[in-house]
């Protein structure tokens, strides 16, 4: 059986899909590696939570995101198209009165 790996943007194995019989056969080693690691590689690896703030600057997209709408979704409900929403998203100034009428859409959505 050849296994499949994905690889890291510097072109080395980052990752291997093992098929799950596979997995479960390995779980019970690999949990006992993990537990074994030094506490400062245990630190580096944590899980690290995404938060959009840290990455979208654009006040449209991320109360778009938050929202958990789709550009067509929210386009849909502006009357406007996606390729619009697209490009206010892309822009590092909004409107205020723009930034209104996506916080009214949206707001009107959760009711």
């Amino acid at each position: 059986m050849r296994l499949q790996t994905i690889k890291s943007a510097d072109g080395k194995d980052e990752y291997v899909l093992l098929p799950v019989a596979v997995y479960r056969a390995l779980k019970g080693e690999i949990e006992d590696k993990l537990a074994h690691r030094s506490p400062q590689r245990k630190a580096a690896d944590e899980y690290v939570p995404f938060v959009p703030e840290d990455y979208v600057d654009n006040p449209v997209a991320l109360a778009r995101m938050k929202a958990h709408l789709t550009q067509q979704e929210l386009a849909e409900r502006l009357g406007v198209s996606q390729a619009y929403i697209s490009k206010i998203e892309r822009q590092d100034k909004v409107t205020p009165a723009l930034l209104d009428r996506v916080a009214k859409v949206i707001r009107s959505r959760k009711k």
